[in-house]
């Protein structure tokens, strides 16, 4: 079936379309990795993006039940140059065609997804619509305008838990990056605010031994301290950070009470909650293949991201903290902790799905510094 791409500075891509029928708009990015896509289609950080693939040949390995990063796709659409309509690997359900089927997510592949690629860098990210319905650039244009942008705009709502719980998926060794993971029998407990928090970043707290409570991301600093938790950690999430007030408002409080580790959207939260500022990104960090560096050891870590704002580095001097970690790609600041108290948070994604398992030593960092500030 037909479809089309239309950008709202009017440029225009035609293609055939896959997955589900209809009308889907949300913001257009670019994603950099050659794999993983289950995981970024799942990733609850791409709620309101549709997801350009940079990689010309997607589907080859189809979707399996284990590697969902949440119970259902998050991204709006999927953007693609070839879909694979005859997957083949071992672990495969389905095909990707099907999956986006079944889950109602339209996708359009057999476009030039390296021009349009080419077109985001130099204009910047961009609200998009694409249709297997309608192909009258007007009518599209007027849906497009009337469709709310990111900035400013609280999209975890859409991806939060509605209840808090305690994550109690069974522990697999996979999810074991070295032998002595489990670094002690204390049992730690850990309040984990959802702001679109990914699955793998549970399984990982919890092969440290951490017995992790997963909360909404509404959820008060009051019932966080009633809890009695020996940390607390800020998730990754969609979005603008400054549309989320209420948890800035939570984090604000809860910065003397615990330690805490945020990541993502959580970091910029963080940064947000004790005085920093934040930016929209030109084309924002999709991918899995950023290379940071650690300014306290010097060690390069390819990691993998997904975000469109950043925080601004000189209004992190005035709010307590000192840059940890710095992109060699643009500079942007990627890791921060605080001089005195025991908060730090990054920019990228640690857990490593999908991404290289270079940052995992975070989590590491996470239960130590718990056992040197445990309650007394």
């Amino acid at each position: 079936m037909e479809a089309i791409l239309l950008l709202e500075d009017g440029k225009t891509f035609h293609g055939e379309g896959f997955g589900a029928k209809g009308t889907a708009i949300g913001e257009v990015v670019f994603n950099t990795g050659m794999t993983g896509y289950q995981e970024i289609l799942t990733d609850p950080s791409y709620k309101g993006q549709m997801v350009t693939m940079t990689y010309p040949h997607i589907g080859n390995y189809g979707i399996n039940p284990e590697d969902m990063e949440s119970v259902k796709p998050q991204v709006e659409g999927l953007i693609i140059r070839e879909l694979c309509s005859m997957p083949s690997n071992h672990r495969s359900t389905e095909s990707l065609d099907q999956y986006l089927k079944r889950n109602q997510i339209l996708g359009i592949h057999r476009i030039d997804t390296r021009a349009l690629t080419r077109h985001i860098r130099e204009k910047g990210s961009m609200m998009g619509i694409v249709s297997t319905d309608d192909s009258d650039t007007q009518t599209l244009q007027d849906q497009l305008r009337s469709h709310p942008k990111i900035i400013g705009r609280d999209l975890v709502q859409f991806v939060t838990t509605e209840e808090p719980g305690l994550w109690k998926e069974k522990i697999d060794r996979q999810w074991y990056y070295d032998p002595i993971q489990r670094l002690g029998k204390s049992r730690f407990k850990v309040i984990a605010y959802d702001f679109g928090v990914k699955q793998n970043i549970l399984r990982l707290m919890t092969s440290f031994g951490l017995k992790v409570t997963v909360v909404p991301a509404a959820t008060t600093a009051d019932w966080v301290m009633e809890q009695e938790p020996d940390g607390i950690f800020l998730s990754n999430g969609p979005g603008d950070p400054e549309g989320v007030e209420y948890a800035i408002e939570s984090v604000r409080k809860l910065a003397n009470y615990r330690p805490i580790f945020g990541i993502c959207l959580g970091h910029q939260i963080l940064g947000l909650a004790l005085g920093g500022k934040t930016y929209k990104l030109k084309f924002g960090h999709h991918g899995s293949n950023h290379p940071v560096k650690n300014e306290e050891t010097g060690v390069i870590e390819i990691t993998a991201q997904n975000h469109n704002f950043a925080l601004d580095a000189k209004s992190l001097v005035a709010a307590g903290f000192v840059q940890t970690h710095v992109s060699l790609n643009d500079g942007t600041v990627e890791g921060i902790k605080h001089r005195e108290l025991p908060i730090f948070s990054v920019q990228y994604h640690p857990e490593a799905s999908p991404g290289p398992h270079d940052s995992l030593y975070l989590f590491k960092s996470f239960y130590q510094m718990m056992e040197t500030n445990a309650k007394t």
